[in-house]
Formats: structure tokens, sequence, C-alpha cells
């Protein structure tokens, strides 16, 4: 397949700049893969569409505060860490502004200096390993301290509060992004899917920015993507596959949870509890196998996220529902709103 079959029009209005408030207000549009209907709905109304039996799986990765603004030592010149993965110890692979300014050896200081960064090494991709030096038990405390959210450049608005791009559930920080499709759970709408007997269960994925990369070759099959680190408990896997011998759905919230439960099967032939790297790359062709149903967001045009929803779901009832969503004006993209496939 080629890239530009993935493209599609986008009013640049429709790009959503902050949350929904509540966060279950979001829209729904409820994609029925048995019947071709489409059905238009609200998020706090997800309760609806599910079963008893039913299993949710989350991923409960925590976005790290991780874009840095600091200054060069001694030019005290401006510029931009973000941290991407943790290579060892206080050593990051970080994506730098100005990269060309910042050679192997330039200093950067972070608000009163307790916070700094060395370069050691510039990477083929011009991404920077970089070491940090504080004066906190952990780096994550100055992170706290120093970082921002690193928001999507489509998102200009600046966060009212941090917590507005994390998950309810988030607590395994090590994201440089969030896994967007669960912005939309609410306590009290976890307690009510609890309630009409459907199961929640975590995986982590520490969603990288390679996810979000442009698609870069023509060919869709040509594409590489970047690893990203995984963990599949063992009270996961077994409500998983307690869940497919009772003939339950197992339905993956968001594209990071897909692809967490379809490393582990095209791994093992089963889901078994693990841990690991994975660069798995779904897109139409690839079959799935994990999951029988999908929460997610509405993705950039030409993105692997689109790619592999279009696996899930099919190329062409994909982009007809693209179609409606724009002509109904759903809001898009990371704080937008949301389609389950079931």
């Amino acid at each position: 397949m080629l890239k530009k079959d993935f493209w599609y029009d986008l009013p640049k209005e429709l790009i959503a700049q902050e949350p929904a408030e509540p966060r279950d207000a979001a829209r729904l549009m409820v994609l029925d893969r048995k019947n071709d209907r489409i059905l238009h709905s609200v998020f706090h109304e997800l309760p609806h569409y599910l079963e008893k039996g039913d299993l949710l799986v989350v991923n409960n990765s925590k976005v790290l505060p991780a874009r840095l603004m600091g200054t060069k030592v001694p030019t005290g010149a401006v510029c931009e860490l973000l941290l991407l993965r943790q290579v060892k110890g206080d050593t990051w692979e970080c994506l730098a502004r100005p990269g060309k300014r910042m050679q192997v050896g330039t200093k950067v200081e972070f608000g009163d200096g307790s916070l700094s960064a060395t370069v050691d090494e510039t990477l083929p991709d011009g991404n920077k390993y970089v070491t940090f030096q504080y004066d906190t038990e952990t780096l994550y405390e100055k992170l706290d301290e120093f970082g921002k959210m690193p928001l999507p450049p489509y998102i200009t608005k600046q966060l009212e509060d941090q917590s507005q791009y994390q998950t309810v559930y988030a607590k395994e920080l090590g994201s440089a992004a969030a896994p967007t499709a669960g912005l939309h759970f609410t306590p009290q709408l976890l307690d009510t899917i609890r309630s009409r007997g459907v199961k929640v269960a975590e995986v982590t994925l520490h969603v990288g920015l390679g996810t979000f990369r442009p698609v870069s070759e023509e060919t869709v099959e040509a594409h590489q993507m970047h690893s990203e680190w995984y963990s599949v408990s063992e009270e996961t896997a077994k409500l998983i596959n307690e869940t497919r011998a009772a003939g339950h759905r197992v339905i993956a919230v968001g594209t990071t949870s897909c692809r967490t439960l379809e490393s582990v099967w095209a791994r093992y032939g089963k889901i078994v509890p693990c841990s690991g790297n994975t660069s798995i790359f779904i897109y139409p062709g690839i079959a799935l196998h994990a999951i029988d149903g999908l929460i997610t967001n509405f993705h950039l045009p030409e993105s692997t996220l689109i790619m592999l929803i279009a696996a899930f779901y099919g190329y062409d009832k994909t982009m007809a529902a693209y179609k409606v969503a724009v002509e109904q004006k759903y809001r898009f993209f990371s704080f937008g709103d949301a389609m389950f496939i079931r």
C-alpha cells in the first residue's frame, strides 16, 4: 500500500486544543463491524456498548514532564531537550533544539542551575545521548520541578494543569507522549464499567515519539517503527486468557495497548506474562489476533496509527468513518473525540 492512500482532508479547526471537560464528555463514534453501522454517542455512554464479561486492557504508562527549556553554558543561548528514552543510569536519549549547536561536550543548565546536562554523543538520526546532573535523589524530582508536558506540535495552547495530559490510571513513569485514548476515562466512569461486570486489566507500554513520527517512505511496508518497551503482568495475562476462554471480548484501550498485546501474540502465539521491546508495525494485511475491540482517538493522516485502525476495521470502512467524522465535526487527535470499534 502507499502512504498517500491514508490521506484525508482535515479542517484545522477540528484539531482539539484542549481536552473535553469533564473528560468523559468527549463524543464517541461507535463502529459496529458486524452490521457496518455507525452510531454517534458520548464517551460517558460507553458502558451501554460494553457487555458483562468484557475485559478492557489499558496502558498504565505515565508521561514524563520531559520537555526542558534551558540555557547553554557559558553563552546563555536558549535551548531545549526532550527526553525520549533512558539509556543507562542518568544518561538519556534526547531530542535537542537547536541540535546543530549542541555538539558533544555542550553543557546546559535548567531553572536555578540545580539541574544540568552534558551532551555525550550525537546519533545518526540527530538525537543526542545526554547525561544529567542534579542535587535531588532522582532525576524525576527535577523533571517535576522544571519539566513541561511534551505536547504534540499541533497543540499550541498551554495546559492549565499538567494532569490533563495523564490518564487517571497512569502509574509507570516512562512515556514521551500520553496514551491518549485513555484520557477520556474518569474514576467514576471506571467504577460504572466495573459495576456492570466488565473487568479492567493493565499493561505498560512506554510511548516513544517514534509512534508519531511521519511515515517517510512512499510504500507503507518500507516504514521502520522505533522500539518501545512493554510489560504484561501475570495477573493481566491470566485475565485475558480467562476472558477469551469464556468467549468474552478483549477490548484494547488505545493503539498502545493493542500493540502490546499483538506484540506478545506475535512472539509467543498466545498471551503470556513478559516484558521486552517491540517495534511492531500493524497495517492492512497484518492480522490482529489478541483483541476483539478497540477504543481509540482519531489519528493524523498518513500516520502509522490510522494504518493500525485500517488493519483492524478494514481500509475502506476506516477511511469512510473518518470522512463521516470530519462531516460531523468530531474533534481530532490527542485531545479529541474517540471511536469504539466493536
